[in-house]
């Protein structure tokens, strides 16, 4: 009988292991091709597209960054995100706090709808959002002769913020609950306020958790495509990395250019990449580490 256990407990971790490794090859080889054809020259891509490049072809990567204005895409897309996430980590941070750790009238009530928010698709209120933000652009230019709601970037990062407020809060709130409450009494009795305890004391604590909301909503913000196309949809104004990687695949893809076209995919994939490697123990640490117990 143990033997039949044993036995199958070792089919199981070899299955295990070999739907791992389907799955990471089935991640990597994409990735891996997508960065070999970026410096493929042109004429390669009639032979066989598995074969390797003959050599570095850079000069994709130029076109990409000065001709495609990807360079311009990217610069637009660093700018909503890290706005983003500097609005958004500047409200949930301490809304997570007090929602988690102290009880007053309303609580009850802004938790539920937080909760109630992560069940709302985004992509189903772009046009609600747009409606709006037209209407204010047509009230703000027959009440002071101008307008800045659509099309704007400042704009555009407010609501990626908002958007992202009901999970963000919701995964603080779980992580901030969990510490204990030993670390803010001493604070509190060395003299230190409400808002010095949060930043000195739990903030620090929950550093893991932190790092991972920002990586999420990083990875959500920069590959955003609905919102960005809704909002900013001015033939001539700025335009985010997604959407302008979608405009030159359209036009390489007519043109035939197609290591311009994977060059602007590197272009895309490169930051998120380098992002992950730099904080994956972070990011391990908060979606496993639940906190000190005190």
């Amino acid at each position: 009988m143990q033997e039949k256990k044993t036995s199958g407990s070792r089919i199981y971790k070899v299955f295990i292991y070999v739907a791992l490794i389907a799955l990471a090859v089935s991640i990597v080889v994409p990735v891996f091709w997508v960065f070999m054809a970026s410096i493929k020259q042109n004429s390669e891509f009639y032979g066989n597209p598995w074969a390797l490049p003959a050599g570095f072809y850079w000069q994709n990567f130029v076109n990409a960054w000065n001709t495609a204005k990807m360079g311009e895409y990217m610069l637009n897309s660093v700018i909503v995100t890290a706005l983003a996430l500097m609005i958004l980590l500047v409200v949930a941070l301490p809304a997570a706090y007090c929602l988690s750790r102290f009880y007053f009238k309303g609580r009850k009530f802004l938790n539920t709808a937080f909760m109630a928010g992560l069940f709302i698709n985004v992509n189903y209120i772009v046009v609600p959002i747009f409606l709006m933000l037209r209407d204010g652009d047509t009230f703000l230019k027959n009440t002071i002769g101008t307008q800045f709601l659509l099309n704007n970037l400042v704009v555009l990062a407010l609501v990626y913020a908002a958007t992202a407020l009901p999970f963000t809060i919701y995964l603080l709130s779980g992580y901030f609950a969990t510490l204990p409450h030993d670390f803010e009494e001493a604070a509190y009795i060395d003299g230190a306020g409400y808002g010095k305890t949060m930043v000195k004391i739990i903030f620090p604590m929950a550093q893991p958790s932190i790092v991972t909301i920002i990586l999420f909503n990083f990875l959500s913000f920069w590959n955003e495509y609905i919102i960005s196309m809704t909002l900013m949809s001015s033939s001539t104004g700025s335009k985010t990395l997604p959407v302008g990687l979608l405009n030159l695949m359209q036009a390489q893809q007519s043109a035939a250019q197609y290591g311009t076209m994977y060059a602007g995919l590197v272009l895309v994939m490169l930051p998120t990449l380098i992002l992950y490697i730099c904080v994956q123990k972070k990011l391990i640490q908060g979606m496993t580490v639940g906190g000190l117990k005190g």
